[in-house]
């Protein structure tokens, strides 16, 4: 185990490397992103609407962008970031040239993209807490490991899809039918408890549902423990029914 994470922890390294040569074009999308969505949904809308659970709709919204940053970067990261280095940029071919393997090659990647989901919600709800949008500062330090846990359970999502597709357009499919119905009805926008039950049974499968509900409970200074806690336990299944598929599907991927 100690050798499979220090060979990963390499792939860290050299993920990090390669993002820091363009930094700021490589982190502008993930930041504009959630503040372009606070103000047009935030500022934009929420003088014609009433308050949301007690809370003005600029803060209801604030907790789920910051997730669903999460989110987005750890799916883009595995799906079209993966699938570019396996198919066209052969990294993986020659990685396991090396004593890294196809395990490592998994879990490197998911801890890269667990580390950089949760600086990107730390970051970003210390941008959104500056506007007065964080009720305890202190649940600021709660955010990077909600971040880093929604982005492990998507990172693996991402991961079994980019071992279903024979070339990169097949994304759209995934994008289309997966990671835009958890971002419309995760109770980002709106709680799911005003959806029919049907769609409340689907919602509750969605890590991005238990992400927000923890980081709105976060950012509100609302935390119920025995909710969090159930909460914080369907992350962790969701995390341990994903990554483990998906780590059977990459090795077979990179190895035949």
């Amino acid at each position: 185990m100690r050798e499979t994470l220090e060979l990963s922890w390499h792939l860290v390294v050299r993920n990090w490397q390669v993002y820091k040569k363009d930094f700021l074009a490589n982190i502008s999308p993930t930041v504009t992103d959630p503040i372009f969505a606070m103000l047009a949904f935030g500022l934009g809308l929420g003088p014609y609407m009433a308050q949301v659970e007690g809370h003005p709709y600029r803060q209801y919204l604030a907790p789920g962008i910051v997730v669903t940053a999460s989110m987005f970067t750890a799916y883009f990261e595995t799906s079209y970031g993966f699938f570019v280095k396996m198919t066209f940029e052969n990294i993986f071919k020659a990685m396991l040239t090396t004593p890294i393997s196809a395990r490592e090659v998994v879990v490197g990647e998911l801890v890269w993209v667990t580390l950089k989901g949760a600086a990107m919600a730390g970051g970003i709800s210390l941008v959104l807490a500056c506007f007065g949008l964080f009720n305890s500062l202190p649940w600021l330090l709660a955010m990077p490991f909600i971040g880093g846990a929604v982005s492990l359970a998507c990172g693996g999502m991402g991961l079994i899809c980019c071992c279903f597709v024979n070339n990169i357009d097949q994304f759209q499919l995934s994008y289309a039918y997966l990671i835009l119905p958890l971002y419309f009805f995760s109770g980002i926008f709106f709680p799911v408890t005003q959806t029919p039950g049907w769609l409340q049974a689907i919602v509750n499968l969605s890590p991005v549902y238990h992400g927000a509900r923890l980081a709105q409970m976060a950012f509100w200074n609302e935390f119920h423990w025995g909710e969090a806690a159930l909460h914080i336990a369907a992350l962790l299944l969701c995390s341990a029914i994903l990554v483990p598929i998906a780590n059977r599907l990459v090795r077979k991927k990179l190895i035949k």
